[in-house]
């Protein structure tokens, strides 16, 4: 007897504790794949799975770190280390495995508590008041935490471009303003107070993406889109001294680690761990050191102050020291052909998938969002449920269900 019933609340729970401490989510998590695994319909998962382009990849990524665990030297990270090279797979696959209607639950919840925290946010900055403790990373800098939910932000503020995008592609600019006020909003604050220069990057990086996903069959609107966007930049940046004064900081660290400095600061820890990283992976190419072994190294070569570091802030160069450039690339496909995915669907629900698996993409390239579960439990699962509704190929329009129908009827329905 099939409870398939009980996965699409147990979806939907995941998709609401995204912004709420990693323990939660981590139970989010365990629910959604016991009631998986109580509702029957196993086979059907498994034929989905094994269609889905990102299948094949994945069981790549999750065999060579058998392989790799077997063949080489353990460590005392070796448990943590592969719990999380484990589960950044099994959390790839949770969300491919979701039926369409699954799907739409678990972003009902997401859209649903963004919309709740949007609304926390601005009556927090507008009135003042004490905030609950495990809420206090949407509002302010609290750590990693904070990191994913200005991530989960910068998702929201995508998925509106993509949608004032859309009604400007067909000529109803005015509804576009509400979607591109959140947008400017939501950016303001993963600039300011979440003060998050990954997700400020990837929001500047994705947007001219879905403009030329939008227009890239009509040149004169893409170049037109792309020219008002990098003035508008230009002139948040130049009206933004905090910002402005984040990446001046950045690129003189950047700059004084080159000459040898070693300090506190953002991107001169960066400077060093994918030097060093790269070192490690140049040195044992094919088997990397081990399941565990960058942390070994990472003592063994790299600065004394930042020895209690237990990632590289890049999860490519974290799997490659550990597993080699077959980890390397197995891991750097996945995710490249998430984003090919997307960008091959020529609608709208590509162009929101295009934006949450480059945001994806990006996050894990500057900052450990997988590796690190209170990213990677977020943002890595969320994007993989935008992309899992763009590869509903038969369904032409596979967002329109995620709005209440009696809501969805007064909503207009861009491609």
């Amino acid at each position: 007897m099939q409870r398939s019933h009980i996965v699409r609340p147990a979806a939907m729970f995941w998709g609401l504790v995204v912004f709420m401490p990693v323990g939660v989510t981590y139970l989010s998590a365990l629910l959604l794949l016991a009631t998986m695994l109580l509702a029957g319909g196993h086979r059907e998962r498994y034929a989905r799975l094994r269609t889905n382009p990102l299948w094949w990849p994945v069981m790549a990524y999750l065999a060579w770190t058998l392989i790799v665990l077997a063949v080489r030297p353990h460590y005392p990270e070796t448990p943590s280390n592969l719990f999380h090279g484990l589960r950044i797979g099994l959390t790839m696959l949770m969300a491919m495995a979701l039926t369409r209607e699954e799907a739409i639950w678990a972003l009902r919840g997401f859209l649903l508590i963004a919309a709740l925290n949007v609304l926390l946010v601005i009556l927090y900055y507008a009135i003042g008041f004490e905030i609950w403790s495990p809420l206090r990373a949407v509002v302010m800098e609290v750590g990693n935490k904070s990191i994913s939910n200005a991530l989960l932000f910068s998702v929201v503020a995508s998925t509106a471009a993509v949608w004032g995008i859309a009604q400007i592609a067909a000529h109803k600019p005015l509804r576009a303003i509400p979607a591109f006020v959140l947008m400017l909003g939501l950016g303001l604050v993963v600039a300011l107070p979440l003060t998050s220069r990954t997700s400020v990057l990837a929001l500047l990086l994705v947007i001219p993406a879905v403009c030329v996903h939008q227009w890239r069959s009509h040149l004169k609107m893409l170049v037109g889109s792309l020219v008002l966007g990098a003035v508008v930049l230009g002139a948040g940046l130049y009206q933004l001294p905090p910002l402005q004064h984040k990446v001046e900081t950045g690129v003189q660290e950047l700059e004084e680690a080159q000459a040898g400095a070693v300090f506190k600061g953002s991107w001169v820890i960066r400077y060093y761990m994918y030097r060093d990283t790269g070192h490690m992976i140049a040195d044992r190419p094919l088997t990397g050191w081990g399941i565990g072994g960058w942390t070994e190294q990472w003592h063994k070569r790299g600065p004394a102050l930042f020895a209690d570091s237990n990632m590289p802030h890049n999860d490519f160069l974290w799997v490659g020291a550990q597993g080699g450039l077959p980890a390397l690339l197995s891991l750097l496909v996945i995710m490249v052909t998430a984003v090919w995915q997307a960008w091959k669907r020529p609608d709208i629900a590509g162009r929101y998938a295009l934006a949450a698996t480059l945001i994806a993409l990006i996050a894990s390239s500057v900052n450990s969002a997988m590796r690190d579960a209170q990213i990677g439990l977020a943002l890595l699962w969320i994007a993989m449920v935008y992309l899992r509704l763009a590869q509903e190929r038969l369904d032409p329009a596979p967002w329109r269900d995620v709005l209440p129908r009696r809501i969805a009827a007064h909503v207009p329905n861009p491609t």
